[in-house]
């Protein structure tokens, strides 16, 4: 018997936001005890909520809808951004690992932006 997958599963920004959980979760093991719960709380939201978003949001019947869903998946991943900023300056973080999490947000909020056109 074939295993189901709901049709969002197959979008690649879907799959790129599944892997920046990924990156988060490790992330957050790593913080201090002092900001796993506050940042690292909130960073794990709003990861969180970029790919259920897009999760969603491929399921509305109309157009607008549907994008309004993926702006709202964009603008997490905003958010996402500004924390791996902080996180950086107060070198929570490694600037390799930074730099590697900008690029990945870059790529989804390229990729969910693409879906307006």
């Amino acid at each position: 018997m074939e295993e189901f997958r709901f049709d969002f599963e197959n979008l690649k920004v879907y799959q790129k936001a599944l892997c920046l959980i990924n990156k988060v979760f490790k992330i957050i093991k790593e913080l201090p005890k002092e900001y796993r719960y506050s940042i690292g709380d909130n960073l794990l939201r709003a990861s969180l909520s970029i790919a259920n978003n897009i999760a969603e949001g491929n399921d509305k019947k109309s157009l607008k809808e549907k994008l309004r869903y993926f702006r709202i998946s964009s603008d997490s991943a905003r958010e996402c951004a500004s924390v791996f900023i902080v996180l950086n300056q107060q070198k929570l973080i490694t600037k390799e690992i930074f730099q590697e999490l900008r690029k990945d947000v870059r790529e989804i909020t390229s990729m969910l932006k693409g879906f307006s056109k």
